[in-house]
């Protein structure tokens, strides 16, 4: 028998995760014994896969530049990555606020559903809102001093200075591109097998990705019914919405942007 795709296991096990929830929300000790013993599994996936997004990001940019070879090549390259990285950027923020004011995915949401949400994420809700209030004061280039670490060392712990990796990678890159060959080698062969071991790592998460999905969907089936089932149906039917609106915005940018930057910048077909 022909093994499944990876995306299919995972498809499968969103959506035994969404039956699952939906009969443990029936059964009391059922949704008990969902938080205590199933929501756990899911909360390791996530974290496993916050472990490895620092060390893969660091290790492959590095490689990634050491191997251009040439200085000028890169300042080419960058010239033009950064470009299409905004123009990109730009126009899918237009097409998803235009998207989102047409289908107005929010207005789905119950208001009951929605205070339970917000109490529930309260906290995460609360540093954001702050973190909102500091960029309003901010001087118009403190995002490019944000971006240079003061402490590389404390920056990769922290998954949300992930821009202060990537600058600290391509610094390190281009510090190797001007390295004699034979100075340089062993710090490129390190991070060479740093990159291939995370690769590795990588791997061997994305093969319990299908359960770990399982056992976050259906924990959160349960935790935003609590005693009220309707509420999970409420959810799901704003869910879908907001995945439309998604999926939308995903088919303009590939069906219509990227093939007209593929047609009018590329020698491409």
């Amino acid at each position: 028998m022909k093994k499944l795709a990876l995306h299919t296991q995972i498809l499968i096990g969103m959506t035994l995760g969404l039956v699952f929830g939906m009969i443990a929300i029936q059964i009391a000790d059922l949704s008990t014994f969902t938080i205590d013993f199933i929501k756990p599994f899911g909360t390791i996936f996530i974290r496993s896969l916050k472990m490895v997004a620092v060390p893969l990001v660091l290790a492959s940019l590095i490689i990634g530049v050491a191997n251009i070879g040439d200085i000028s090549k890169l300042s080419r390259m960058g010239g033009k990555t950064l470009g299409i990285f905004i123009v990109t950027t730009i126009i899918s923020i237009t097409i998803g606020l235009s998207i989102v004011a047409v289908l107005r995915p929010g207005d789905k949401l119950p208001e009951e559903t929605r205070q339970n949400l917000e109490s529930m994420y309260q906290d995460n809700a609360s540093s954001k809102i702050d973190v909102a209030e500091q960029v309003k004061t901010r001087g118009p280039l403190q995002p490019l001093v944000d971006m240079v670490p003061d402490n590389i060392f404390l920056s990769a712990t922290d998954n949300g200075r992930m821009l202060q990796v990537v600058f600290f990678a391509l610094l390190v890159g281009v510090a190797l591109l001007q390295t004699p060959k034979e100075k340089g080698a062993t710090v490129l062969s390190f991070f060479n097998g740093i990159n291939e071991v995370v690769i590795k790592i990588v791997q061997y998460i994305m093969m319990v990705a299908p359960y770990g999905v399982f056992a976050l969907i259906a924990s959160l089936i349960v935790e935003i019914a609590g005693d009220n089932p309707a509420q999970a149906w409420e959810l799901l039917y704003a869910l879908l919405w907001y995945t439309i609106t998604v999926i939308l915005g995903m088919m303009a940018m590939m069906a219509i942007v990227y093939p007209l930057l593929i047609k009018f910048f590329s020698n491409i077909s």
